[in-house]
C-alpha cells in the first residue's frame, strides 16, 4: 500500500502515542486484531506519522515456511497459533527490549507474493524510538504467546465489523491467486476460526481501536 492510499488516524490516538514517546527509552506498541482488520494498514500509518522515530515490526515474519507446514500437516490451517514460530516471535521482542547501542537488529518480514517469510529483511536500529509490532495473538494467553503482553508497552486492539473484514479476506486472496470460490472457501474454513480465538482476547488490550 502507498504512503498515499493511507487512511488519516484520529487525533485522539495519535496523542496516545505521542504521550508514550515522552515517556523516555525505547517502547513497544501492539497491534492485534482478526485477519483482515487493518492491523498492517495502521502500522503502516502509524509509522508515516512518525516516521522518524518509529519501525514496523510484523509477527507475520515468523510463519513456518510453507515447506514445514506440509511436513507437519498443518498447510490447509495456515496462520492458526501453530503455523508460527511463536517462540523466535517473543525472542525477537526480548532483543528489541534490550537493543545494545551498538547493534542492528534484523527481523523477518512476511512477503505475500511468495506467501513465505523472509529472513534478515527488516533493520531495526538502535535509535528507533517506537517499535509498531502487529498480529494476530500478541494477546493469547497459550504457550509462548502468553510472554508477549508482558514485553509490549501498550496493547491497541484493532476493531472492525465482521462482514467488512471478511470482504477485505476475500479480496485479498483474491488478489493473491486466488479464485473467487477458493478466496470465500479459506476465508470461510481458515480465517473465521482464527478470528473467533482473536475474539477472545480482546478484554485483554489497552486500548479498543476503531477508525
Amino acid at each position: 500500500m502507498k504512503s498515499t492510499d493511507l487512511p488519516t488516524i484520529p487525533s485522539i490516538y495519535l496523542a496516545r502515542v505521542r504521550e508514550l514517546l515522552g515517556s523516555g527509552g525505547r517502547k513497544l506498541l501492539g497491534l492485534v486484531g482478526a485477519p483482515g482488520a487493518g492491523k498492517s494498514t495502521l502500522a503502516l500509518a502509524l509509522h508515516q506519522a512518525f516516521p522518524e522515530a518509529s519501525q514496523v515490526v510484523s509477527m507475520d515474519g515468523f510463519h513456518l515456511a510453507n515447506t514445514e507446514l506440509r511436513r507437519l500437516g498443518r498447510t490447509e490451517r495456515k496462520g492458526a497459533p501453530d503455523t508460527f514460530d511463536s517462540a523466535g516471535y517473543a525472542a525477537l521482542l526480548q532483543r528489541l527490549r534490550h537493543q545494545h547501542d551498538d547493534e542492528i537488529v534484523y527481523a523477518p518480514e512476511f512477503r505475500r507474493e511468495l506467501e513465505e517469510p523472509i529472513a534478515g529483511a527488516v533493520p531495526v536500529y538502535p535509535q528507533t524510538r517506537l517499535i509498531i509490532t502487529e498480529g494476530n495473538y500478541l494477546l493469547l494467553d497459550d504457550g509462548h504467546w502468553a510472554r508477549l503482553a508482558t514485553m509490549l508497552d501498550d496493547v491497541w486492539y484493532v476493531d472492525v465489523d465482521d462482514a467488512v473484514r471478511n470482504g477485505r479476506l476475500i479480496e485479498r486472496h483474491q488478489d493473491f491467486g486466488r479464485s473467487p470460490e477458493a478466496a470465500k472457501a479459506w476465508a470461510n474454513r481458515t480465517d473465521e476460526p482464527n478470528a473467533r480465538l482473536i475474539a477472545t482476547t480482546k478484554s485483554r488490550a489497552r486500548l479498543l481501536f476503531q477508525w
